[in-house]
């Protein structure tokens, strides 16, 4: 198989792909047509801004719906694929739930890139679909301008520990499971200016599953979560205090990040998607200085959980996480409060 850089025919690359916030609610804000009685009408849909649709199967347990893809990130097509399908399954896990099914989406210049290429893609997709414990049953391909590759993807979830990312309430702690920074050192890699160590930490967040999501869906105390992708930490964070007109208060030094994003800033590795999404958003946020933006901005690719907690239930949960060996790298990085006259403020202690 040929050796080729997959980024260099992307114009963009993981999750940094997606439409702004500002566009997104753009697109979005038109009048659904009402759903008479005969149309099975889903528990969780658009509206919110959730990970993924949710339609009740009528035995205590729910449908859960999502779809995902995006442009290279990385060079190799393997690990293009693994990253992809790791990303697509992060919604369901996000929602509490647990994939059962996943359907390929596949975008490739065939006059530009081979065939062998894009077959390896699918493999490394096929991989990680393998360690959630589902299959590819399928998919659909299209002759396009630059790679594209994604999954949509099923799963099921128990009714009562569906969790959106718009229930959280005043006082609830926050929490996160992976660092931040992922897209600043692909832009570093894509500059080809990374270090090695570096490099290997990034591939190694956007290869973990977030099966854990799985699993804190059960826990009682876990009021809401969603997974950080492509409007950054900030972004999905909002998008949590939009539902009970919410504020949030972070502690940035206690937010997990990779090594050396600042050395990578001062290289210029920063993202047009981050620019994007700060100006989607950024009239909401009180940062202290230029890095703060720059990190919480940053679009992530199969980033972590945000995850809220209720402050009573806080022991169960450090138990929990404990016997799962994660206590090291959930973090508790802030509290919701309620919101001020202004409407969503986050601000940093």
């Amino acid at each position: 198989m040929e050796k080729v850089r997959l980024t260099q025919y992307s114009h963009g690359g993981g999750c940094g792909c997606k439409i702004s916030p500002e566009y997104l609610n753009r697109i979005l804000n038109f009048n659904l047509i009402p759903l008479d009685d005969n149309v099975k009408k889903p528990l969780v849909e658009s509206s919110s801004r959730d990970d993924a649709a949710v339609y009740d199967l009528g035995n205590g347990q729910g449908l859960v719906c999502t779809t995902d893809f995006f442009m290279a990130i990385v060079d190799d097509p393997l690990d293009f694929g693994r990253i992809a399908a790791a990303n697509a399954l992060s919604d369901i896990y996000a929602m509490g739930g647990s994939p059962i099914s996943a359907i390929a989406i596949l975008g490739w210049p065939v006059k530009e890139l081979s065939i062998e290429i894009a077959r390896t893609v699918l493999e490394g997709a096929s991989k990680m679909c393998q360690e959630a414990g589902i299959a590819i049953a399928g998919g659909h391909s299209i002759d396009n301008p630059e790679p594209v590759f994604g999954l949509a993807v099923n799963g099921l979830i128990d009714i009562n520990c569906i969790k959106r990312n718009n229930t959280a309430e005043h006082g609830d702690l926050l929490f996160l499971t992976k660092p931040l920074g992922v897209g600043i050192l692909s832009t570093a890699g894509k500059k080809g200016i990374i270090q090695e160590d570096d490099h290997r930490r990034a591939l190694e967040i956007m290869l973990t599953l977030n099966k854990v999501g799985g699993r804190l869906g059960k826990l009682k105390g876990v009021k809401a979560m969603t997974d950080v992708t492509g409007f950054g930490l900030l972004g999905h964070l909002c998008e949590m205090c939009n539902g009970n007109e919410l504020g949030a208060k972070l502690h940035f030094d206690k937010i997990p990040q990779l090594p050396n994003l600042k050395y990578y800033i001062e290289q210029g590795c920063t993202t047009g998607g981050g620019i994007r999404n700060w100006k989607s958003y950024g009239h909401k946020v009180k940062v202290r200085n230029e890095f703060e933006r720059i990190v919480l901005s940053d679009p992530q690719t199969n980033g972590g959980l945000l995850v809220a907690v209720d402050p009573t239930a806080i022991a169960n949960f450090e138990a929990f996480v404990k016997s799962l060996y994660l206590y090291d790298s959930i973090k508790h990085i802030g509290q919701f409060e309620k919101s001020t006259s202004d409407g969503i403020q986050v601000f940093f202690v």
